[in-house]
This record gives C-alpha cells, sequence and structure tokens, in this order.
C-alpha cells in the first residue's frame, strides 16, 4: 500500500508545472548599479540601462 502523504505522478507533475509557471510570471530582480528592485515576468535590464540584474524567483521567498 503506497504511503498516502506522498503524491501520485500525476499530482507531482502537476506540482512542476505550477512551480514551472510562478517562475515565468513572477521574478524578483534587483540592479546592482542603480540598487533598484522590482518584479518581472522577464530577465530584462533595468530601467538605468544596466544588465547587472540579480535576479530570483518570488515564490523563494516566504509569506510574511
Amino acid at each position: 500500500m503506497e504511503d498516502p502523504s506522498q503524491l501520485s505522478s500525476e499530482e507531482l507533475y502537476e506540482w512542476q508545472l505550477r512551480i514551472a509557471e510562478a517562475d515565468r510570471c513572477n521574478i524578483w530582480c534587483h540592479c546592482r548599479e542603480c540598487d533598484r528592485q522590482w518584479v518581472a515576468s522577464a530577465h530584462d535590464p533595468c530601467s538605468c540601462g544596466s544588465r547587472n540584474v540579480e535576479h530570483i524567483s518570488c515564490w523563494q521567498f516566504p509569506d510574511d
């Protein structure tokens, strides 16, 4: 008998799709040149023109 706390292969696949969608649509961006911060859905350069931008998926931040 399977452990009920484990995801089925279909549930795991659905969870992975949701995480991938969150990665595509919610990217926290921080410009290392001018210190500007914003949330975007692409790895775009900063409005100051710098391409020295840190990108972190927002789902990695806890909801407080």
